[in-house]
């Protein structure tokens, strides 16, 4: 009998551990949903800034796994990026600085075909950011981009270009963060 529950507890740590990925201090589930469609942890890694300061751990999610950047970024398919911050240099200031670079960078220099949509969006950074905050930066298909602020909705931005634009932020010809986009792609 004894026997018997030491092996069911370790089948049950086993069965837990497995449905979710270490991601330096940060753990990751291996599976959410949004807009009524399950997601899988395509890849997931840390975002650093001059190569020691860990900014944030982020995983990329989606229905079925891809390494493909270009496919993603123009997928009309439910698809989420988690950001869970780890560092208290991650402000609501150089949030929103950092978001609009990643636009710029994103868009090769001219973002004012979506200068609207971004604004709105840098707007959800308004709020204090410290350390464990979790954002989840979603596109649901039929919807639109969709964040949210452990677990708050903020707000809603539609299109397709919208999208392609915010997912090249990670996944673009010039990411935030080279390392980070072939960890979310799985490499």
């Amino acid at each position: 009998m004894k026997n018997l529950l030491v092996l069911i507890i370790a089948l049950v740590t086993v069965n837990v551990s497995m449905a979710q990925t270490q991601v330096g201090s940060v753990t990751l589930p291996n599976t959410l949903s949004f807009g009524g469609d399950d997601l899988v942890l395509n890849g997931a890694g840390i975002r650093k800034k001059a190569m020691i300061l860990k900014l944030y751990s982020g995983g990329l999610y989606l229905t079925k796994k891809s390494s493909d950047a270009k496919s993603i970024m123009n997928a009309d398919e439910t698809m989420a990026i988690r950001l869970v911050i780890t560092s208290s240099f991650v402000s609501s200031d150089a949030m929103k600085e950092a978001v609009e670079e990643g636009f710029d960078a994103s868009m090769g220099g001219d973002t004012s075909s979506l200068n609207t949509e971004i604004q709105k969006f840098i707007k959800f950074f308004n709020d204090e950011i410290v350390e464990d905050d979790t954002f989840d930066i979603t596109y649901q298909k039929g919807k639109g981009v969709v964040a949210y602020k452990n677990g708050k909705e903020l707000g809603t931005i539609s299109g397709m270009k919208f999208k392609r634009a915010l997912f090249g932020i990670w996944m673009g010809n010039d990411p935030v963060d080279s390392k980070l986009k072939k960890a979310m792609l799985g490499n």
